[in-house]
């Protein structure tokens, strides 16, 4: 491997595993986060209607 190959490839490495890390660091250390999730379900038009009187 050239000395230009193992760069680009130690640059790219460290770019993923920088971006991996503060990914993780900010999921783990955002506070109230928990607050703020809303449910997934919600009613469709179909639903409403067989609800309906």
């Amino acid at each position: 491997m050239t000395t230009a190959g193992l760069l680009v490839m130690l640059l790219s490495v460290g770019i993923v595993v920088s971006l991996f890390s503060w990914c993780i660091w900010k999921v783990l250390n955002t506070p109230h986060e928990s607050e703020k999730i809303h449910g997934t379900e919600f009613e469709t038009p179909d639903v409403r209607q067989d609800k309906a009187p």
